[in-house]
């Protein structure tokens, strides 16, 4: 019996270890809780870091440029989950990759506790991005193995996954925002840096006797006589990328604006490279052919999606800062807390709609009309942004609740769309490309955010309402759309729900 033979074997019977749902959730719910407790501490403080003056204990970066290089950052980081899929599929199984993710993730948040240049804070992005695509599909891509294509406990499953992630997400900015606002930048991120340490230690501790045989097979090994040719190819283009960036950086060409706008293009090529190559590919059949166009008009709503939520972490964040009372009902207020909202407001309702979808059975709405809601609500929460501005002006500070109950509303989207999608990615994904397939769910956010770096830029307090307003108002209409076409989709789907 070879490896995954034995795999479907042990997810034929089912567990019940982890509130009814296998003991390898314990594992991976942790390991992500403390993964997402370091990337979100870090993303609560990066803008302000970013854009604080020297004398504030920041860089001094120009605050449309911090937008956008946080908008880059996220896109990055997300993108390279490409890599973290490949090396999964071909090389060393998601078990093995998930770990090494960690410990490069956790070097990048060590850098940055040390006083440094912007040189430092590029260099420590590059360890987090590259740590966080061997990570972060492949985490996800093992709760898929948990469970047999038939469980209905999978989305359930996925949901509490996803409220392992956000408790983290939540304490994370009360933590280390708090810490890096009042004290010192360096501190929150080495108070991040020690949270991926013992996710890592979780990792490790009960991922033998929990996991079994899940994430150790690899679906689609490279053969060893073909594996020195990839490497050097691999080794020639890293070589060729590094060379062209010394000589764009030193003659002053490649510019930060220039690098944005060259990843923004490679945020619509590379998914788009990575649909046709799937779809051509001879290990894909005629089925999985018709899920995966089934699958690009969920893409395009999830970017649609994540164009609206990631903007919490930059132009909503610096909203927080320079257009929101921080003074309210006696308390003082940090910017930062703001970013606690997404994850608070998750951790409360995931569980409710975990139990929704359980409870609905096969009466649930079908995925592509859970995207459709998703998108509703995402619009709605830009669309309630208009009226601080609308009724008082932009020379005026906010009430704090509107930025509130924007946060709210986006989570009821996130909860329609983002566990569903990861879940619905798992099932449509073509046998030979597991992993590769979930790299792709995670490129939804990885395109949004390189859209977004330049549209972050048409974002001023003069332009308020109407960014807001085109934006929400888009989103919303795609809703209106998919909800029309789902039945369409739903038949692509070839009997996958």
């Amino acid at each position: 019996m070879n490896s995954k033979d034995k795999d479907e074997v042990i997810r034929s019977v089912p567990q019940t270890g982890f509130f009814g749902h296998p003991r390898g959730l314990f594992t991976l719910f942790f390991t992500e809780f403390w993964e997402r407790f370091s990337y979100y501490g870090m993303r609560a403080i990066l803008i302000f870091y970013m854009y604080y003056e020297v004398t504030q204990g920041g860089l001094g970066l120009d605050r449309t440029t911090a937008n956008s290089i946080m908008a880059i950052y996220g896109s990055l980081v997300y993108m390279s989950g490409i890599i973290g899929g490949w090396i999964a599929d071909r090389l060393l199984g998601t078990a093995r990759t998930v770990f090494y993710g960690g410990i490069l993730i956790m070097i990048g948040h060590i850098i940055l506790s040390f006083p440094g240049s912007a040189t430092a804070l590029f260099v420590s992005m590059a360890f987090i991005i590259i740590g966080t695509g061997l990570l972060k599909p492949n985490v996800s891509s093992i709760v898929g193995d948990l469970y047999s294509d038939k469980d209905i406990r999978r989305d359930s499953g996925f949901s509490i996954y996803y409220m392992g992630i956000n408790l983290g997400g939540f304490l994370a900015p009360l933590i280390v925002g708090t810490i890096g606002q009042t004290y010192n930048f360096h501190l929150g991120f080495g108070i991040a840096a020690v949270g991926m340490f013992i996710g890592l230690i979780v990792y490790l501790v009960t991922k033998k006797k929990n996991l079994g045989l899940a994430g150790q097979y690899v679906p689609n090994p490279l053969a060893i006589e073909d594996r020195f040719k990839v490497f050097g190819s691999i080794g020639l283009g890293v070589v060729i990328i590094v060379i062209l960036g010394a000589i764009g950086i030193t003659s002053g060409y490649l510019t930060i604006d220039r690098f944005i706008f060259l990843v923004s293009i490679l945020g619509v090529i590379i998914p788009a490279a990575f649909f046709i190559f799937m779809y051509r590919s001879p290990k894909t059949n005629s089925d999985e052919r018709s899920r995966l166009l089934a699958y690009i008009p969920l893409f395009i709503a999830a970017m649609m999606f994540w164009a609206i939520q990631e903007q919490g972490s930059n132009i909503l964040a610096t909203y927080a800062n320079d257009r929101t009372q921080l003074e309210f009902s006696g308390i003082t207020l940090q910017s930062s807390w703001f970013q606690s909202l997404n994850p608070l407001f998750i951790v409360f309702l995931a569980p409710v709609f975990a139990w929704i979808w359980v409870r609905l059975g096969d009466r649930q709405p079908s995925t592509p009309k859970k995207f459709s809601l998703g998108l509703l609500f995402a619009g709605l929460s830009f669309i309630v942004m208009i009226f601080p501005a609308y009724l008082n002006g932009t020379e005026s500070l906010a009430n704090p609740l509107w930025l509130v109950l924007s946060f709210f509303l986006v989570v009821l989207a996130e909860l329609c769309l983002s566990p569903v999608g990861m879940s619905a990615t798992t099932k449509l994904a073509p046998s030979a490309f597991s992993a590769q397939t979930m790299s792709l769910w995670f490129l939804t956010n990885a395109s949004a955010q390189a859209i977004n770096a330049q549209v972050v830029k048409l974002y001023t307090e003069k332009t308020e309402i109407l960014y807001f307003g085109v934006i929400g108002g888009i989103s919303i209409v795609l809703g209106i759309i998919l909800f029309l076409i789902s039945p369409i989709i739903q038949r692509q789907m070839k009997g996958v729900r």
